[in-house]
Order: structure tokens, then C-alpha cells, then sequence
């Protein structure tokens, strides 16, 4: 299969990027075709302005040619992976525009569907899983990606696998601390690696 991941973070140093490393090597392990997509490394603008604005009266609209060419990227690929950061319960500004703009009216919804067969959304998130779980934010935001996001554009297997814990809250040690990363490195990895297992998963 082919995997276009789309990773989210402004830092290349960061956890985020670890872990898409991570990912991306468990997908190649497997057999999977990868391709990237670096959306603040490539500075991809998250605006929708008036020329990829949804024409509801034209689903034929030829958006601008930055959108066009990332429509033909999504469409060289059969399965989606998203990492990122959860900020503020949701989607970072830049993956939300990514999405405005390229899942348009005409190529991913109004009389059109994406052609993907899976996507795995895999965010970060820096409080603990009984933290996130207290108010059932787990649910809303699996629920707005698996439901609101996936189901809505065609894609009929959607999956959420939160990584908790990202800041490393209530552990003192540095031994601890690094294990606590390196478990959460060898889940992207293994998340890679069954791909197509995992991606049913919420």
C-alpha cells in the first residue's frame, strides 16, 4: 500500500517528528510504499483564500495550483496517516487548513469521494490518559476525526491512537523519563508496522 504521512509540528527536533521517524520505518518495514508530507517544512499555507474557496454551484473548479498539486499527491496514495500535536482538544491551525483546502468540494465531498481505503490519525497529546479521558475528551475528538473528518469524505476504515503523556507529567527520574519516551517511540513504530490492523482502531 501507499502511506502519505502528514506531520504537523514547526521543530524538526521535536517529539512529533521522532515519532513520524518512527512510523514511517515501521510502514517501510512492512512493505509499504511511504511518501511525507512536511507541512511546515514545506510552508504550506493553511488559508483558504477566494481561489480554493468551494464553488457549491461548480465542483469542477480548478483550485489554485498549490491545491491541485497536493490533490494529485493524495491521490497517488491509497492510505492517510496524520501526526500531530493535539493543541486545544483538536487539530493544530496548519493540519485544519490542510485539510480546508485540499478536502474541497468536488475532490473530497459534493458528488466526489477521497479514493483512500484507511486513515490513522496519531496525536500527541500532553496529558495523561486518565487526564484526557476525565471530560471524554477521547470520544469528541475521535469521534470529530473517525466521523466529522473520515466518514464524511468516503474513507471507510478511520482510526485514532492517541499517544498520552507526551510531556512526561509526574516523573522525576531521567531513567523514567527516557523510558517513557522510547515506549512511546516503539508504539509509532509498531502503529507503522501494522498499518492496515491498526487503523480500525479508535
Amino acid at each position: 500500500m501507499k502511506v502519505l504521512t502528514i506531520v504537523s509540528h514547526p521543530r524538526r527536533e521535536s517529539l512529533t517528528f521522532s515519532v513520524a521517524e518512527r512510523f514511517v520505518q515501521g510502514l517501510a518495514d512492512a512493505g509499504h510504499e511511504v511518501e511525507v508530507a512536511d507541512l511546515y517544512g514545506e510552508e504550506f499555507h493553511p488559508l483558504v483564500l477566494e481561489k480554493d474557496e468551494p464553488d457549491w454551484e461548480n465542483p469542477r473548479k480548478s483550485y489554485s495550483a498549490r491545491v491541485q498539486a497536493e490533490m494529485a499527491r493524495l491521490k497517488r496514495n491509497d492510505g492517510l496517516a496524520f501526526i500531530f500535536p493535539l493543541w486545544w482538544y483538536s487539530l493544530p491551525a496548519i493540519t485544519k487548513g490542510y485539510i480546508d483546502r485540499t478536502w474541497n468540494y468536488g475532490f473530497a465531498y459534493g458528488g466526489s469521494r477521497l479514493p483512500h481505503k484507511k486513515v490513522l490519525w496519531i496525536p500527541l497529546v500532553g496529558e495523561t490518559e486518565e487526564s484526557l479521558k476525565k471530560r471524554q475528551f477521547d470520544a469528541m475528538i475521535s469521534h470529530y476525526l473517525n466521523v466529522g473528518l473520515a466518514g464524511y469524505t468516503g474513507i471507510s476504515q478511520s482510526g485514532v491512537a492517541f499517544l498520552y503523556n507526551t510531556l512526561a507529567e509526574d516523573m522525576d527520574s531521567e531513567e523514567e523519563i527516557k523510558q517513557h519516551y522510547d515506549s512511546l517511540l516503539k508504539r509509532a513504530y509498531e502503529l507503522g508496522y501494522t498499518y492496515s490492523d491498526s487503523v480500525t482502531q479508535t
